[in-house]
């Protein structure tokens, strides 16, 4: 699973635990019938964390996005480690992209599942 995290200035903590046991838990893996039943866990699963603030980009004015909501690096660092170990804590292998590298990621999406969970929501 591929996840792209963005962590706002707003986020804490608990918003990071509460995601990881969303997205740990989440059935939206296929069961024999075809249907979301299964989770990453009941998968055996491995889930691949990147950091991405853009997605907290406000397009709203302008043509240049602001990304004043965005957590600043120290906070978001420590919240995206939160996340991480959280889903470490489940029993889930975890990869993770290296926080502020300019990284090239290849995502090869099988089925027309992309998901947003927001920890405020």
């Amino acid at each position: 699973l591929l996840v792209f995290l963005g962590v706002g200035r707003e986020d804490a903590v608990e918003d990071a635990r509460r995601l990881a046991d969303k997205i740990s838990h989440l059935r939206i893996f296929p069961d024999e019938a075809g249907k979301f039943n299964r989770s990453l866990l009941d998968v055996s699963g491995e889930a691949l964390v990147v950091s991405q603030f853009t997605l907290l980009a406000d397009t709203r004015k302008g043509r240049r996005p602001n990304f004043i909501q965005a957590a600043p690096p120290d906070q978001a660092e420590a919240l995206v480690e939160s996340l991480v170990s959280g889903l470490r804590d489940t029993g889930l292998k975890v990869e993770t992209g290296r926080f502020q590298a300019h990284m090239m990621v290849d995502l090869c999406n099988d089925g027309p599942v992309t998901l947003i969970l927001d920890s405020k929501e």
